[in-house]
């Protein structure tokens, strides 16, 4: 069983129009850099596993999704594309939100500026990485609209490998550069899901 994008011109309009409406958006934050000399690089190579994973992911999502019918979502195929999409639509959301909050203190790197507060304000009051949440929303998604549990699987093990190393690395060098405001805003807040993890 195919997925929809790849049976039906409406579904591929709808898909690929949503992805790239999410990488677009992804691709202009990551133009702007930060000043070099006003932040402190503790990345550790964060975002190249990160990256190496997502597009691992997405692969394998793809690939599984043709490779292994039998994983096929079977059941109420077209409402699971819809929610898949609109998960999509709002993860960007939630994570486009997120990098505004941060302002010039956002970065894809994991590198601190010298003078950057503790942010603590919208999502930020209850997570710690909600532009990372909705990452994972978009990319639970992504996998929902190809349709596959096996992709879909297979995607969000590779994102939850990444951020597993990435937020580690991330908070250690925030609680470096700012110290206890940071390790009090530890121990109040939540990684990735309010009142949950």
């Amino acid at each position: 069983m195919r997925p929809l994008p790849f049976v039906n011109t409406t579904y591929a309009v709808i898909f690929w129009a949503s992805y790239i409406l999410w990488i677009i958006p992804e691709m202009a934050v990551a133009k702007r850099r930060a000043p070099k000399l006003s932040s402190k690089s503790g990345d550790r190579g964060s975002l190249l596993v990160v990256m190496l994973l997502l597009w691992i992911g997405i692969a394998a999502d793809f690939a599984l999704s043709f490779q292994l019918p039998q994983a096929a979502i079977r059941s109420a195929r077209v409402p699971v594309f819809f929610v898949g999409i609109a998960l999509m639509f709002a993860g960007m959301a939630l994570r486009l939100y997120s990098i505004s909050l941060l302002g010039r203190y956002f970065t894809f790197e994991v590198a601190v500026h010298t003078d950057q507060p503790v942010i603590e304000v919208g999502p930020y009051r209850y997570i710690r990485h909600p532009s990372y949440t909705g990452a994972l929303i978009t990319i639970t998604g992504l996998g929902l609209a190809l349709g596959n549990w096996a992709g879909l699987i297979a995607l969000l093990a590779c994102i939850a490998i990444a951020y597993g190393y990435r937020i580690p690395v991330e908070e250690s060098a925030l609680v470096a550069a700012l110290g206890e405001p940071y390790e009090k805003y530890i121990r109040r807040t939540y990684r990735l899901i309010p009142y949950i993890f």
